[in-house]
């Protein structure tokens, strides 16, 4: 088995994992992401974080938006169809001391789209449950075509911020009370963004039904979250997927069984992977290569 570091380094936080022979013998976190880098420069956080370990002496992989134009360096989109396989090959050496796995971009008139770090969990994902369709949710879920190991497009669906956003800043959220969980509001919600061509339409509708007492001011997120859930799967499985096989839910254990709620809802078998084990499955892989 291979000794390696990974380290997954987005925009708000780091993660990095030290493995010896194929066991993670030390595990660190760090709210040192690339955009909260507190005055340290990339190089200095990451000798911070992989403080004792053996950097000198084992692959050193990190993945994510460390590799973007606000990262430590920007390192070129691979573009699609692009061989997952093939990502190892394809790896830039930051001031010798690591290697960042390139992020995907789909370049066409049709789709402009960049992923950085769900690349490695598709890669993970390959070992685990091959399949032709992919969603990745998130605050930028991201929906994935896949043929064997290659990854044929993709598209970027902002379900996440938009929910957030409306929350905070927009009418919709304004002088709602403490929200709870409601799993009947949330699939009242997946209802009635699945059978909606457009969503926007119906937008304006979630604050008027509490003002006018249809709906409970304390389950409006949920029925917020169902919509914009139910509408993205509805139209993204639609847009993308002609297959009968099961859809991949790649990610969080919470957002992922929504996912798995609206697939249901609209007759779609679905399988779900743990972001982290997908992750860590595809940094396996390539520092398995590395270390040959």
């Amino acid at each position: 088995m291979t000794s390696y570091i990974a380290i997954d380094w987005g925009s708000t936080n780091l993660r990095a994992w030290h493995y010896q022979q194929g066991v993670c013998v030390d595990e660190r976190r760090s709210p040192a992401g690339i955009t909260r880098l507190g005055g340290q420069t990339p190089a200095q956080v990451f000798a911070s974080v992989t403080a004792g370990w053996p950097v000198d002496e084992v692959p050193v992989i990190m993945a994510g938006m460390v590799g973007s134009n606000a990262g430590w360096l920007s390192v070129p989109y691979l573009p699609c169809p692009a061989s997952l396989n093939a990502l190892h090959a394809h790896l830039t050496r930051v001031e010798q001391k690591a290697w960042i796995v390139p992020g995907l971009s789909v370049e066409r008139d049709d789709n402009y789209n960049v992923m950085r770090g769900e690349e490695t969990q598709l890669l993970g994902a390959l070992t685990l449950q091959p399949v032709a369709l992919c969603v990745m949710p998130g605050t930028h879920a991201k929906w994935v075509q896949l043929e064997q190991d290659r990854v044929l497009d993709f598209h970027t669906v902002m379900t996440g911020e938009l929910h957030h956003l409306l929350l905070q800043q927009s009418l919709i959220g304004a002088g709602l009370p403490e929200q709870e969980t409601s799993q009947a509001a949330f699939m009242q919600g997946v209802e009635r963004g699945c059978q909606d061509a457009s969503v926007i339409a119906r937008l304006f509708e979630v604050r008027a039904a509490h003002v006018l007492g249809a709906r409970d001011r304390r389950h409006v997120s949920e029925f917020l979250s169902g919509l914009l859930i139910g509408h993205e799967v509805a139209l993204m499985t639609q847009r993308m997927d002609a297959s009968p096989q099961p859809i991949a839910i790649i990610g969080g254990h919470t957002l992922a069984q929504r996912y798995q709620q609206a697939l249901t809802f609209i007759n779609r078998d679905s399988v779900t992977l743990e972001g982290d084990v997908a992750f860590q499955h595809g940094m396996r892989s390539i520092a398995n290569v590395l270390a040959h």
